[in-house]
């Protein structure tokens, strides 16, 4: 199944990312016909999004999937993929991202689990997956994550149940929990993104990078990030600087006591660092941070809303006299006048 995407934009003036997030072709290795699982829910999620680029599977089994030419091998396709979404099993991962940048690939969402955050075994396979992604110059979100959402040009290449609408919320999430959350959260209320992007183990492609593509990106007006961890700290400091001056930035970072940080590693491997020193990096870029899922959602919604206050006063409306003097104790806390009426 092949349609056009109609590309008005100077490619040369394109962001070295267009290829993960506005990719032209889209091949799915590991769809599947059996309903339910994952191979087959990332091709119900590409033709239910209406993804408007050249669609392909990629399953020796097969030939078609749901109306999907099926080739057994990303070298069978017969033209150059942006992006890979790879749903096999981990040990096959390495071997296929081999095959991909062999194949001229740009860029690949690994779905698959069993990697770092599996143990030592998966360690291993997940440096040779980075290995062979370096060797091509191909660039790998993931491994172990919900995947990518592009609501404007139809790209759901994630294997949550439902859709995002267009908007202009951009949301990076470590955590695909809090991913379907916050969708399933903005789809009762009309809330719309202009990206979501699961980053799973961030091996290759970190929080720094994708801030620094949604930063330059004209659709995505707001950036949502959830951290467990950062690997590249430089990078993400350096985007993440650059994005608060031009874009509200709202963050969550987890892993502010041991046990959290115990949790982290756990999860997706990825080492966090003294939260007091994360802490000051947040202010003096400018971004703010906030310390639940609620507080979270709480910013996307005003966000959304595109209501902007002119001024640095704020009025307290109350029915009780209590929660006044608690919300005018905590606006001094927080350095905010309160507005003379």
């Amino acid at each position: 199944m092949t349609r056009n995407l109609a590309v008005t934009e100077d490619p040369l003036a394109r962001h070295y990312f267009a290829p993960l997030f506005e990719p032209a072709s889209v091949a799915v290795i590991g769809a599947s016909a059996r309903a339910g699982s994952v191979g087959a829910v990332l091709i119900e999620n590409m033709l239910e999004a209406g993804y408007r680029g050249a669609l392909y599977a990629v399953n020796p089994k097969h030939r078609e999937i749901r109306g999907v030419s099926c080739f057994p091998s990303i070298g069978e396709v017969p033209r150059r993929v942006d992006l890979a979404v790879i749903a096999t099993p981990a040990p096959t991962v390495p071997g296929i991202i081999n095959a991909c940048g062999a194949a001229g690939v740009r860029a690949a969402v690994v779905i698959s689990a069993g990697f770092s955050d599996s143990g030592p075994a998966g360690a291993k396979l997940e440096r040779a997956l980075l290995e062979n992604a370096r060797r091509h110059r191909l660039r790998v979100l993931g491994p172990n994550c919900l995947g990518i959402m592009r609501p404007g040009i139809g790209l759901n290449a994630t294997f949550a149940r439902g859709h995002a609408t267009p908007g202009a919320l951009g949301l990076v999430s470590q955590s695909g929990a809090v991913c379907t959350a916050m969708l399933d959260w903005a789809a009762a209320r009309g809330v719309g993104f202009s990206c979501v992007a699961s980053l799973g183990g961030s091996t290759d492609v970190d929080f720094g990078e994708i801030v620094d593509y949604l930063l330059y990106d004209p659709k995505t007006e707001h950036i949502l990030l959830y951290i467990e961890g950062v690997r590249d700290a430089r990078r993400f400091m350096s985007a993440l600087r650059a994005a608060a001056r031009v874009k509200p930035v709202i963050l969550m970072k987890v892993g502010r006591h041991p046990a959290g940080s115990r949790a982290v590693v756990s999860h997706t491997g990825a080492m966090v660092g003294g939260d007091d020193v994360f802490e000051a990096v947040v202010r003096r870029a400018g971004a703010v941070r906030v310390r639940t899922i609620d507080q979270l959602v709480a910013a996307a919604q005003a966000l959304s809303s595109r209501v902007r206050p002119s001024g640095n006063r704020l009025a307290v409306i109350t029915n009780g006299g209590g929660p006044g003097v608690m919300a005018a104790d905590h606006a001094s806390d927080l350095g905010i006048t309160l507005a003379q009426l």
